[in-house]
């Protein structure tokens, strides 16, 4: 199993004077960072419009200065947001053949269906979004290996065109689809692309069950998208190690991955209650798929009740206002066996949890909510030093 990073580049309010320019300057530190502890990849997230959860609007940037300050690490956008009304499948194409030249053959590309927000402020069809995300995934590939490109279907029309650069990885570089739902998992393998899933506060047997749908979609994929198969799966997960259980819990990182759940529906328009819910369920948020019904809810209800579990008790308690101290929240999210915060011996136990459902790459969140910029490079450290290599072995 191999450890990548997965970046959303986020600060939780306030931000008590500090400015953008400094949350930027964190990110480059860091992927030096992981560059020198050895990690495969960075992982960017792109999002707009949200600054309570994101500043990730223009992750082809972010990468490009990311590659140029580091010497291995591979560069990888998770994922662009493939609606054509957000961005154009050509311009994907070139941009990312960019970066791949640029980072000389480390870039890999991921694409998202995306939702809420994004899709109202880009005027997205939500019925149309799946099909373009599928067109998408068939058109990028063929820009980069075609001498003369050229599509006529759907949605989309480009002429006969010779498109440049080509990227410098050959065939291509690798495909990845981010996936939060049976569907998407099984769509991913049937195109012959990598899975990338989340467990949020979910069960991580939850994942392994959506991994399999994965699995499922390989078996029946005809005519892969790309040139080659790209069977591998990254689970997504928040990753803080400290040196001992009370310097992690001194960081916030338990607090800090409770603030990005109750953030994260504000993104994707979806009631805080249904993502309660299937907490709840021992589900993933993405799980509900009754949008007329999710309509009808109120979007900021958080009435706490009887049979409640702990964590979701605090979530609820959270999105009150409610003051949560970082010793509650660490000792709520500890058994969970999907979130990995603690001493790197706790941490690789739950980590051993991914290795065994068949997650090929770890994509560590590392820097999330209010964790201090130092511990989130320490966290780095500890985890190239300390856990990689153990995993290293194992495979």
């Amino acid at each position: 199993m191999k450890f990548d990073i997965f970046c959303e580049i986020q600060r939780a309010f306030p931000w008590h004077g500090q400015d953008e320019a400094s949350l930027f300057r964190e990110i480059l530190d860091q992927a030096r960072a992981a560059d020198a502890a050895g990690f495969t990849a960075w992982w960017q997230v792109e999002h707009h419009g949200s600054p309570e959860f994101s500043y990730s609007a223009a992750p082809e940037l972010v990468l490009t200065a990311i590659a140029m300050a580091t010497q291995r690490l591979r560069v990888g956008h998770a994922g662009v947001l493939a609606p054509f009304n957000i961005n154009s499948p050509l311009r994907v194409a070139e941009r990312g053949a960019t970066l791949d030249v640029l980072s000389g053959g480390r870039f890999e590309m991921g694409l998202a269906k995306s939702g809420g927000k994004e899709w109202e402020t880009f005027g997205v069809d939500p019925e149309k979004a799946r099909d373009q995300v599928r067109d998408a995934m068939h058109i990028i590939p063929r820009v980069w290996t075609e001498p003369e490109f050229s599509w006529d279907g759907g949605d989309y029309r480009v002429p006969p065109r010779e498109i440049v650069p080509k990227p410098v990885q050959r065939p291509h570089p690798p495909l990845w689809q981010t996936c939060g739902s049976p569907e998407s998992f099984y769509m991913a393998g049937e195109m012959g692309v990598g899975a990338l899933g989340t467990t949020l506060l979910s069960p991580v047997k939850f994942l392994g069950e959506m991994l399999r749908e994965h699995d499922r979609g390989l078996s029946a994929c005809q005519a892969p998208a790309g040139r080659f198969i790209n069977r591998q799966k990254g689970c997504f997960t928040f990753v803080h190690v400290a040196e001992t259980r009370a310097e992690a819990i001194a960081n916030g990182a338990a607090w800090s991955a409770l603030w990005y759940v109750n953030a994260a529906p504000r993104v994707f328009k979806v009631p805080r209650r249904v993502w309660y819910d299937m907490i709840k369920a021992g589900l993933h948020p993405n799980s509900a798929r009754d949008t007329a019904a999710l309509a009808q809810l109120d979007p900021d209800e958080t009435v706490i009740h009887d049979d409640d579990p702990p964590v979701v008790v605090l979530l609820k308690r959270m999105a009150q206002g409610q003051e949560i101290g970082f010793e509650e929240a660490h000792e709520v999210l500890e058994p969970l066996d999907c979130v990995v915060i603690g001493d790197p011996e706790h941490c690789a136990e739950k980590l051993r949890g991914y290795e065994a459902i068949g997650a090929d790459r770890m994509m560590c969140m590392m820097q999330f909510g209010s964790i201090p910029p130092a511990a989130v490079l320490k966290s780095i450290e500890l985890t190239g030093r300390v856990l990689a290599p153990a995993f290293a072995r194992a495979a």
